[in-house]
């Protein structure tokens, strides 16, 4: 970062308040422009070697981003991955050219990450073999730091001073050939992460969270992948409307099989056959395949092929034993939604209103979101059974058996010990 930018950050991110004066204009924003231009894409192998040689010799942290094809494409997999460093310059990658990136990920495996959003990013870089052992993520960093808005462009403007280019984060990045104004936008998102990166550290460690910010950075570093979701149909938009089983069995058996026709098809599931016509097919339980055309999102365009399949579909799960069919809910292995809390256990309900009050105060007294001083599922399930003997010592041992770090548990056990004691009206 420059001095001027130095400044500029320091000022932007000490200023409590104040317009300027009427009479004087505000100094317009600059737009960020690469400072050594668009760099080629990486397509080949002996390409790819010489970024890996260049980044391996490079200095400080390395930015890192990756740009997927969501709503285009099955799955979450990486279609350009951009990375910046000191000596190094910037890099763009393809993924699918090149789909092997582990020697690129050994080589700057001891580096410091930095990543914006970095939970987005880590799943589909796993992929391609790039796992960081450190990181810094600049939108957890702002939100730690007590920014209203963390999103990079954001960021980047409030801070640093600059305006990144807008306008092609949704597009479909399995394009190929990439355009010229895309790649511009892609190489931008790393141009000033590591700057960022910088002021956030200062900014943080102003405000005594950085070691807060490093535990929360180490805890992601070091989780493992998500498990699979469980019966992921469930998740079908507008499922509150199905009630009985046999409509449930009729969800299942259409979402599974437009899963299966958009990962052979390799397209977005949603543009196979909407949630909301899966819904409608469902409660309606059409006799055949004339009464399933009549119905939403399944008219004129849909060939008598694809009917026929959704049909079929339909009669697999209408033909199924009621043994079969799946059970109304999802089996709870916590506690149940809150709202049923003071019918079942009202002195749980107390302890729980009690505990939001609290958690909000020192959240607010800390200028950050409630969620990331202590998750709500970890505040639930301390309501909901907490420990035989409430003091700190056993309410942190609680949270901490629940993934909370040692600063959440520092900040947020001693109000819970009292919250926990909360009798109900």
């Amino acid at each position: 970062m420059t001095d001027a930018q130095e400044t500029a950050a320091d000022s932007s991110l000490r200023t409590t308040g104040g317009a300027p004066p009427d009479d004087v204009e505000p100094a317009p924003i600059p737009l960020l422009e690469p400072r050594e231009g668009i760099p080629p894409v990486i397509a080949d192998e002996d390409a790819l070697a010489e970024v890996i040689a260049a980044f391996a010799a490079g200095t400080g942290p390395v930015a890192v981003d990756a740009e997927r094809a969501s709503g285009y494409r099955y799955g979450q997999r990486a279609y350009l991955v951009q990375l910046r460093r000191e000596g190094a310059g910037t890099a763009l990658i393809d993924p699918v050219a090149c789909p092997d990136l582990s020697g690129l990920g050994d080589a700057i495996s001891g580096v410091e990450w930095v990543l914006h959003a970095a939970t987005q990013d880590l799943p589909c870089l796993r992929e391609i073999g790039m796992v960081p052992t450190r990181l810094f993520d600049t939108e957890l960093a702002g939100r730690l730091a007590g920014f209203p808005r963390v999103g990079l462009g954001a960021m980047v403007e409030g801070v640093l001073g600059f305006v990144l280019e807008k306008g092609h984060s949704a597009v479909d990045w399995s394009t190929r050939p990439l355009p010229e104004p895309w790649l511009r936008y892609a190489a931008l998102d790393v141009e000033l992460l590591v700057d960022l990166r910088d002021a956030l550290e200062k900014e943080l460690d102003r405000q005594g969270k950085l070691d807060w910010a490093r535990q929360e950075f180490d805890a992601i570093a070091a989780a493992p992948p998500a498990e699979p979701r469980k019966d992921p149909w469930r998740r079908t938009s507008g499922m509150h409307k199905v009630r009985r089983r046999r409509q449930l069995g009729v969800v299942r058996e259409l979402w599974q099989t437009r899963d299966r026709i958009a990962q052979r098809r390799d397209v977005s599931p949603g543009k196979v056959l909407s949630d909301a016509a899966i819904v409608e097919a469902a409660l309606a339980l059409p006799l055949d395949v004339q009464a399933l055309a009549a119905l939403t999102g399944f008219g004129h365009r849909m060939g008598r092929r694809q009917l026929e399949q959704w049909q079929a579909a339909v009669d697999r799960a209408k033909a199924l034993p009621d043994s079969a069919l799946p059970q109304p809910g999802q089996p709870v292995t916590g506690p149940p939604p809150p709202r049923a809390w003071a019918d079942k256990d009202p002195e749980a309900a107390a302890r729980l209103s009690a505990a939001r009050a609290a958690v909000s105060a020192v959240a607010e007294g800390l200028n950050m979101p409630q969620e990331n001083l202590i998750t709500p599922d970890t505040v639930r399930r301390v309501c909901w059974e907490p420990p035989k003997s409430v003091d700190v010592a056993s309410v942190g041992a609680a949270l901490a058996g629940y993934g909370a770090r040692a600063w959440q548990v520092e900040q947020v056990a001693p109000v819970l010990v009292e919250a926990l004691t909360a009798k109900a009206p």
